[in-house]
């Protein structure tokens, strides 16, 4: 019965190498690029996370004198996923959707997920986070932490061992005092330069697809766009991955380069002025009245950049990987075009596109519309049948999320609804990608369009025709060639 309900290629329908549109977007109205760095431009390899792990961990045997029966804890790829939240006072990590409600089965309290019972309780009986504990407009609540970033993944398993050691051996803990504790060793590995001098030993091991970003690079200056770049990072680690991507010299191809620029506060805050950084990164002293093509600048702001370089609305496309610090405040206050980095597209895509993905999902909406229907029987032997089938579905449902990661599932989707991760990211993005190499794929001039997806109230018009065993899917024959 599933493979009559699947057509034929749907399970290679999607392209990991494509870039989704949110909104209408012509690349030829784009002017000029602007790039963040880490993350963005500099993909690193899954070793860094454990190399942050292992120093921040160390750091609070060490520095904030934690036990040291700490040091048996490694770092577990895999245990967490971008976009989850940390009630502070609870000591929970969990999934929230876009509604605010706690994916039930996706709650941790250190590396054990919390019974379903339990989390209900703890919310007063229910799921549902309330507006005022959530997070504000940069993913920091009263209570609720959101992780947003792809440095976040250490952070989290690391938060979550310390609490499993603490639990299991019976030791009393302040949640605040530890998650701040926690905050600052990591911020440490990243402030105190540590984690710039693994990288710039190593290039080769932890920087990914350098190539390809001096391709794309390239080829929009070959056709005239103008380039810029606005990161955190400092000059001298940013300038040694460049010259080890694009080559040494990179700086030609950009016509302004700001290097600790303290997003997202860059983009909010008119007081700190721009400081000039000579051809070693020493600072200069002289007032900022021009921006030049080759120099490097240091901090600044926003309202500055506008002010002395003209560079205003739908002409900017600037790509960044954190869509708060990154991405919110360009779109919504400054109307540029805006472009995520999200590198777990492309791992989640290839998932989708696997037969056992898509017979769990088919079934899946197949058991929800017998459900649906077939719910106005409530004679013994039917209740008892639509009993089964909620079970079976259930059942489905977990399988499906373990495909993803077994503790969290899917960073887009809870077991139905978009996650609050992804809600922000059609909120804040134009388009999004796997990689900025994904632009190699598509003309300089292409227009984006968005799918036409369905509103609950088009549905029937789409995909409910799995329901009743009839896949006509519009244009499904067409996207199969979107490849």
């Amino acid at each position: 019965l599933l493979l009559d309900l699947l057509p034929p290629g749907v399970c290679s329908l999607l392209n990991p190498a494509a870039i989704y549109a949110n909104n209408e977007i012509s690349l030829g109205d784009v002017e000029i690029y602007g790039f963040d760095y880490d993350y963005t431009l500099a993909q690193y390899s899954n070793l860094l996370h454990s190399m942050i792990f292992n120093t921040a961990r160390d750091i609070l045997i060490e520095q904030f004198k934690y036990p040291e029966g700490l040091g048996k804890y490694d770092y577990i790829p895999g245990f967490a996923i971008r976009g989850l939240h940390y009630d502070v006072q609870k000591s929970l990590l969990m999934k929230i959707d876009a509604f605010h409600y706690v994916q039930l089965g996706t709650a941790y309290r250190g590396l054990k997920p919390v019974p379903d019972e339990e989390v209900i309780e703890l919310y007063g009986g229910t799921q549902h986070i309330p507006l005022y504990q959530m997070s504000d407009f940069y993913g920091k609540g009263p209570s609720l932490k959101q992780f947003m970033d792809i440095f976040s993944l250490p952070e989290m398993t690391l938060l979550s061992s310390v609490i499993d050691y603490f639990i299991t051996h019976g030791i009393e803990f302040d949640q605040v005092h530890l998650y701040k504790d926690i905050s600052d060793a990591i911020r440490d590995v990243h402030v105190k330069g540590v984690m710039y001098k693994w990288i710039e030993k190593d290039m080769e091991q932890y920087i990914l697809h350098g190539d390809e970003i001096y391709a794309v690079l390239n080829r929009l200056v070959n056709h005239k766009k103008k380039l810029f770049l606005i990161t955190n990072s400092p000059f001298s680690f940013v300038d040694k991955g460049m010259k080890h991507m694009v080559g040494k010299n990179w700086r030609d191809l950009f016509d302004m380069v700001i290097v600790q620029a303290d997003k997202p506060n860059f983009f909010t805050d008119r007081r700190k002025p721009f400081r000039k950084l000579d051809d070693n990164g020493s600072l200069q002293w002289d007032k900022i009245n021009q921006l030049e093509k080759g120099k490097i600048y240091k901090e600044g702001n926003l309202f500055d950049f506008l002010r002395l370089t003209g560079w205003r609305g739908s002409k900017v496309l600037y790509f960044g990987d954190h869509l708060y610090s990154d991405l919110a405040d360009l779109m919504l206050r400054h109307g540029w075009r805006t472009g995520a980095i999200v590198p777990e597209l492309e791992t989640e895509i290839r998932i989708i596109n696997t037969e056992q993905y898509m017979h769990s999902l088919t079934w899946q909406q197949a058991l929800t519309g017998l459900l649906e229907r077939m719910q106005m029987y409530q004679d013994a032997e039917s209740k008892q049948v639509l009993l089964e089938w909620m079970k079976e579905r259930q059942e489905i449902r977990s399988l499906t999320k373990n495909l993803f990661n077994p503790q969290f599932g899917s960073i887009f989707r809870t077991f139905h609804n978009p996650t609050y991760f992804s809600r922000r990211l059609v909120r804040f993005s134009d388009i999004y990608m796997a990689s900025i190499s994904c632009l190699l794929n598509y003309d300089v001039n292409f227009t984006f369009y968005p799918r036409r997806t369905p509103l609950q109230h088009e549905a029937p018009l789409w995909m409910d025709q799995l329901c009743t065993g009839c896949m006509k899917t519009p244009f499904l024959e067409e996207m199969v060639h979107i490849r």
